[in-house]
């Protein structure tokens, strides 16, 4: 009789333990899609933000020297003194590769001037 009860608790006991993991599996699928989620919906408001930030009161420039790019940094600003690359963040959102190269290029000032004429 005791081996009946202990074999009814052990088959209990792993269909328990079957539930619970295939809960946690669950739960860890959920997880993942809510971060990519959070993470696109991230992507989206930034692009989306980048797109006003030279209307904003506190840009210090006229917004209409700005032209925008999109990529692979937000826009160029064209003053009458300065030529200005601009990339705008949000959060704690930083440079990518690709936007580190360019800052360096400015500050090493490896900028040139190139003209293509099509007749």
């Amino acid at each position: 009789m005791l081996e009946i009860i202990l074999a009814l608790i052990s088959i209990a006991l792993f269909l328990a333990l079957v539930f619970l993991i295939k809960k946690v599996l669950s739960l860890r699928d959920t997880i993942e899609r809510l971060k990519f989620e959070k993470g696109s919906q991230s992507v989206r408001y930034g692009k989306m933000t980048e797109q006003f930030i030279p209307f904003m009161e506190r840009f210090p420039f006229n917004p209409e020297q700005f032209r925008f790019l999109g990529s692979p940094i937000d826009g160029v600003l064209f003053d009458d003194e300065q030529i200005v690359f601009c990339e705008f963040k949000t959060g704690s959102s930083s440079l990518n590769q690709r936007q580190r190269q360019i800052k360096q290029l400015v500050k090493e000032k490896a900028v040139k001037w190139f003209e293509f004429r099509v007749r």
